[in-house]
């Protein structure tokens, strides 16, 4: 029979409690496992309040056993949100709650094109789904805690103009006006013309970035010809 690491490292605790306690009464004994517990419990939790959403490959870096995590979702001191996502039972959530879940489920993605927009206030989209961006050849995950889609950029496309923004204290990566702009475009098969041509009508009255910063980021992603003729349209 094979023993697993977890419980390996259980059965330890518990014979270094009983060694230590053997002299004594089972008082004493049920005090040692209590603190041992404790110990764990507080860490899992110390962890939740630091990261907001936490995750249980984020308590092995800690040597803290998933069970304890279990124990305190049991307890209702900590809640599952989503797929493998948990979060402190007074956790602040927020409208941006779902873009928190999804970076924190999807490895390298970025908040992009239609949850970007709504992000930024650009538009009138309220997506449904969270619009992430991963760099080709990324994993993507299978198991997804809020409906989500994918878009596959190369570089550099993918790395150009990420902002970070500390929602619910988590940073969350999400693309700047003009390169959501740039990509509303590039990428106006999948999210619309109509979408691409109120995004930039609404950036440039609301004078939200530069028609400089927009260019930029269209050479980059090789739409600055076919956005020529319509910034020149909205030149007035």
């Amino acid at each position: 029979m094979v023993m697993r690491a977890n419980d390996a490292r259980l059965l330890v605790e518990a014979m270094q409690i009983f060694l230590l306690t053997i002299s004594y009464n089972n008082v004493s004994i049920v005090i040692g496992y209590s603190r041992t517990v404790s110990h764990q419990t507080d860490q899992i939790l110390a962890l939740a309040r630091q990261k907001g959403i936490i995750r249980p490959r984020d308590l092995v870096v800690l040597g803290l056993d998933h069970r304890y995590l279990a124990k305190l979702v049991s307890e209702r001191c900590i809640v599952k949100s989503g797929h493998g996502l948990y979060h402190l039972a007074d956790y602040d959530v927020t409208e941006s709650h779902s873009l928190v879940e999804a970076v924190s489920a999807q490895a390298k993605g970025v908040v992009c094109l239609a949850s970007a927009l709504n992000f930024h206030g650009i538009g009138t989209q309220l997506p449904h789904k969270v619009w992430l961006s991963v760099p080709y050849g990324s994993w993507i995950a299978v198991k997804k805690s809020v409906p989500m889609r994918i878009i596959v950029m190369r570089s550099p496309g993918y790395e150009s103009g990420i902002q970070i923004h500390r929602l619910e204290g988590v940073d969350v990566p999400i693309y700047n006006i003009p390169k959501t702009i740039s990509d509303c475009f590039k990428f106006r098969n999948k999210i619309g013309l109509d979408v691409a041509l109120e995004a930039l009508r609404d950036v440039l009255h609301d004078r939200r970035c530069t028609r400089e910063e927009i260019r930029h980021f269209a050479k980059i992603n090789r739409v600055e010809k076919i956005m020529q003729p319509y910034m020149e349209a909205l030149s007035g």
